[in-house]
């Protein structure tokens, strides 16, 4: 998973903070987080030097073990540069609703919540997205299903550990600009094409984003939100 980011480094921090994650490896235009759970990806923040103009099509949710650790994170990464945002949320919602320094949404959850018991700290990765590509992603990443009503779909990891990553159905946010929060893919054993055939099979297509040269394959799914097909592990 990878954040656009003005400042990664600083960014980076307050979302170690905010996990309770590891710093890991970074140069002048790449850091990355190592997750110290059960969560089964790294996330990367890249430099970009476009600001953030909308809301984002992806959040996360974090979760919490008590009423009072809700009201101490939500201090806590106040402090670090994290403020409250109206986003149209109900005033008499049990979770807060925060942005990261550089405007990124993000909830801390209530800790009665029954959806995200189990899970980690970072309870889920939440997107705006149709059914279609919740399906399109279960099959990519080979994440089951474990959710699949009303238009919503969640899926998880095979052994049902670490976040979900959830699609809220219809209607989505329309999509302005180059989405600021995005997965990747790091296929397993295919060569970069046959993955590239693979995706392209479920749904996916090639997308230009002006990336030039690179290593790396730009794709999007079947809402038109970037992800990046890596070099094969």
């Amino acid at each position: 998973m990878a954040f656009d980011a003005n400042d990664p480094a600083r960014l980076a921090r307050f979302w170690a903070e905010a996990l309770r994650w590891d710093v890991g490896e970074s140069d002048d235009d790449e850091i990355d987080l190592v997750p110290t759970d059960d969560t089964g990806f790294r996330i990367i923040f890249l430099s970009v030097p476009e600001k953030k103009a909308d809301q984002n099509r992806v959040h996360l949710d974090l979760t919490t073990t008590s009423l009072e650790d809700q009201s101490a994170t939500v201090a806590e990464l106040i402090a670090m540069g994290a403020h409250y945002i109206d986003i149209g949320q109900d005033p008499d919602e049990p979770h807060v609703v925060l942005a990261d320094p550089e405007g990124n949404e993000f909830c801390i959850v209530e800790p009665t919540n029954e959806f995200l018991a189990g899970c980690g700290r970072l309870g889920a990765v939440n997107c705006d997205g149709s059914k279609e590509t919740g399906y399109f992603w279960s099959v990519a990443l080979g994440w089951p299903l474990v959710w699949d009503q009303n238009d919503e779909t969640v899926i998880r990891a095979p052994d049902g550990t670490g976040p979900m990553i959830t699609w809220s159905g219809p209607p989505l946010r329309a999509k302005r600009a180059k989405n600021r929060i995005h997965l990747d893919i790091a296929p397993d054993d295919n060569d970069q094409q046959s993955e590239v055939d693979r995706l392209i099979s479920l749904g996916a297509t090639r997308v230009d984003i002006g990336q030039g040269d690179v290593v790396w394959i730009v794709m999007a799914d079947p809402d038109n939100n970037e992800f990046c097909l890596l070099t094969p592990r």
